[in-house]
């Protein structure tokens, strides 16, 4: 039985999915595919390439990301990703799909087509960072003629990518949206917006999901709290750990 790994955008709330993880490694539960969209991206392709969810967890507290992005002050956005570029070929020299012991699609926007596109060959770090573009925050990539940027604009959690070579389908979604958001600030504001607007496009993926993993708690976070992360990855790992078991992942 094939079994695929879908992992939900997020920002610093993506930190959960590496919880999920261990959990699931703990119960023996292995996958054959990933897809992945944003944050999920990142986590999705580290763990791929060899990585424990421990280790990635040490690499994201070892490494300040922040000083990762430099500032572009261009009509397309704040911030470029050129920096995230050199974290990642430190922890995956090869920068190529076929690197990875699981196959992995990495789901972005393309912005001229307003088109979903995925990638699963090929240059690997692009599309991550093209994956993980949030809008008017990071300048979109431009990568193979296309314009990119978040997968999660259309697909914040892509099943369909994955559907047609798996048996069963895990997806892990770490927006749950709580009914007691405390909006104190525009920031706030916007990124609720946001968050509602991107989790329309997860009703239907999360109906073809076998098992859908979504821990409430991480609800309390923002997508910028990277600070945070070793509570995110806790919330993920013993929701997982308390709500499931090895039996349920079986057909």
């Amino acid at each position: 039985m094939k079994k695929g790994l879908v992992l939900s955008g997020g920002g610093a709330r993506g930190i959960c999915h590496l919880g999920v993880i261990k959990a699931l490694e703990e119960i023996n539960v292995r996958f054959d595919y990933i897809s992945a969209t944003s944050a999920g991206s990142v986590t999705g392709c580290l763990y791929s390439y060899g990585y424990k969810p421990d280790e990635i967890m040490e690499m994201i507290k070892s490494t300040s990301f922040a000083r990762s992005l430099r500032l572009a002050w261009s009509w397309k956005g704040l911030l470029k990703l050129d920096g995230l570029r050199n974290l990642f070929l430190k922890f995956i020299p090869e920068n190529d799909f076929s690197a990875l012991k699981i196959p992995v699609v990495i789901a972005a926007t393309e912005m001229r087509k307003g088109k979903i596109e995925y990638f699963t060959q090929g240059e690997l770090i692009t599309p991550i960072l093209a994956s993980c573009c949030v809008p008017a925050v990071f300048n979109p990539v431009e990568f193979n003629g296309g314009f990119y940027v978040d997968g999660g604009v259309l697909d914040n959690l892509p099943v369909k990518a994955i559907q047609d070579k798996c048996d069963f389908i895990v997806g892990s979604h770490c927006n749950f949206i709580r009914a007691d958001a405390d909006l104190k600030n525009f920031r706030t504001v916007i990124e609720r917006s946001l968050l509602m607007a991107i989790n329309g496009n997860t009703t239907i993926s999360k109906s073809l999901c076998n098992i859908l993993i979504e821990p409430p708690d991480v609800g309390r976070f923002s997508g910028f709290d990277v600070g945070k992360a070793e509570e995110i990855f806790n919330i993920g790992y013993q929701y997982t750990k308390e709500n499931f078991s090895a039996e349920q992942f079986t057909l």
